[in-house]
C-alpha cells in the first residue's frame, strides 16, 4: 500500500462515517477500509512498523464484532503510536525531529539540536492532547462530533502546529 493511499484512508474514514450515517448503513462496514493496511510494508516513520498491522486488526475487529468502536478508536491509536515514537526518541542520540531536520540540514549546529529536542517535546504534548480529545469524541460524542473533530479539527490543529513551528524556526534561525 503506497503512503498516499494510507494517508487517503486516514482522511476518508471520517467522511465515510458521515455518508454511512446519512444513508443508514452500518458504520462498522467502514472497518473494511482499515484491513488493507495489513499489506503496508514500510512505516512512514521509524518505529511505526507495527501501526499498519494494528490498524488492520482494528478493521477486522470492526467487521467481526459488527461495531464501529474499533474504527472510531483508530485516531486514538495513531496519536498513541506517534507519542510513543516521538517520546522514545527523546532518549535516543537523535530525536525524531532532529532526524527529520538532518534530511535537509545534515550539519545541524548544536543550537539546532537543542531546538529540535524542544520541538519533539512540543509534538509529544500535541499527541497527548490530540489523542485525549480523539478519545473524548469516542466516549462522549456522537458520530457527528467524532467526524468533525477527527476529520477536520484535528487536521487543522496539526497544520497550525506545523505552520507555527515553521514560523518559530525562521525566527530562531534569524537570531542564531
Amino acid at each position: 500500500m503506497p503512503a498516499w493511499l494510507a494517508a487517503l484512508a486516514g482522511l476518508i474514514i471520517p467522511a465515510l462515517f458521515w455518508l454511512f450515517h446519512a444513508l443508514g448503513w452500518p458504520l462498522w462496514l467502514i472497518g473494511l477500509t482499515l484491513i488493507p493496511f495489513a499489506w503496508r510494508r514500510r512505516a512512514l516513520l521509524p518505529g511505526l512498523s507495527w501501526l499498519a498491522p494494528a490498524a488492520a486488526v482494528f478493521g477486522v475487529l470492526a467487521v467481526l464484532l459488527r461495531s464501529d468502536l474499533p474504527v472510531r478508536l483508530y485516531p486514538v491509536l495513531v496519536n498513541l503510536a506517534m507519542l510513543i515514537v516521538f517520546a522514545l526518541s527523546l532518549k535516543a542520540p537523535q530525536t525524531m525531529i532532529e532526524r527529520i531536520a538532518r534530511l535537509t540540514e545534515p550539519d545541524l549546529p548544536e543550537s539546532g539540536v537543542r531546538y529540535t529536542r524542544r520541538v519533539t517535546v512540543a509534538w509529544c504534548c500535541f499527541f497527548v492532547v490530540n489523542g485525549t480529545l480523539a478519545l473524548a469524541t469516542v466516549l462522549y460524542g456522537n458520530v457527528r462530533v467524532w467526524s468533525i473533530y477527527n476529520g477536520m479539527i484535528a487536521y487543522v490543529l496539526m497544520g497550525l502546529m506545523l505552520g507555527g513551528e515553521w514560523l518559530i524556526r525562521q525566527r530562531v534561525r534569524r537570531h542564531a
